[in-house]
């Protein structure tokens, strides 16, 4: 895959996030156009021009960018991938027709479609019919009779190999994309912890927190804190024992018959 060097990306997003320099975002998008262009083409045999895949991506590109959180250690290739894919998604969806419907209405329901999130954003909420009919320039009517052919499309499936003949035709796309999202780990442990977690002093939690969740050493830790490393074992090893103290105590209470 063609992706273009990120040497300047984080200097250009925060530009652009904390400065609001639109040129930075530009050249944000002109640099990860071969980003684009590379996953469009994984599509591109399913009936769709290639040209109009990567207008399609390029939305997803540009909604990356404007989401991007420049203070997180991910890398905005990782981040824009799955936006840009789902873009294509979306797009698949709206176009794959299970039976025939006139051409004008399902240009008006693609547009429609569009509408619908630029009012959601700009409205905070479901945008009625009467505001799509206005903003589409049609008849009340007209939408309803759009949206409900909305319901006569078939969704494609993204996975299906090409049927090229290469060896790798017959993976699924997907399976080279993403990876395990580790947060979700962390989020269940410190659900587990909660109980534990509120006997703890400011001092306990930072400690536990820069030891379990940042990773550093005892070393580092005592190098933030201000105390030896040895005062940070000691304190690591009695907050532990606070916690699996208190976590038995409220599953006791939960479980007073276990």
């Amino acid at each position: 895959m063609n992706v273009p060097p990120e040497k300047n990306d984080r200097e250009l997003l925060r530009r652009y996030h904390h400065q609001g320099d639109v040129e930075a975002r530009q050249r944000l998008i002109e640099q990860y156009l071969p980003l684009v262009r590379s996953l469009a083409r994984r599509y591109s045999y399913r009936g769709e021009q290639l040209e109009d895949l990567v207008q399609v991506g390029c939305i997803g590109l540009i909604k990356a960018i404007d989401r991007f959180d420049v203070d997180r250690g991910v890398e905005l290739t990782t981040y824009a991938t799955p936006n840009i894919i789902g873009e294509i998604k979306r797009h698949f969806r709206d176009k794959g027709w299970a039976v025939r419907v006139p051409r004008g209405l399902q240009e008006l329901n693609v547009r429609l479609s569009r509408l619908m999130e630029e009012l959601t954003v700009q409205y905070e909420r479901s945008p009625t019919i009467a505001e799509l009919a206005k903003a589409a320039d049609v008849e009340e009517e007209e939408v309803l009779e759009a949206l409900e052919t909305g319901q006569a499309y078939a969704t494609l499936s993204l996975s299906a190999p090409s049927g090229g003949g290469d060896d790798g035709d017959d993976l699924d796309p997907l399976e080279s994309l993403g990876e395990i999202e580790k947060e979700y780990e962390v989020s269940e442990d410190r659900a587990l912890l909660a109980p534990g977690w509120k006997v703890l002093d400011d001092r306990e939690r930072r400690i536990l927190e820069l030891r379990f969740f940042e990773g550093l050493t005892q070393s580092q830790i005592a190098q933030q804190v201000g105390i030896s490393q040895m005062h940070v074992s000691r304190l690591i090893r009695r907050s532990l024992e606070k916690i699996r103290e208190e976590i038995a105590v409220d599953a006791s209470d939960l479980h007073p018959n276990a």
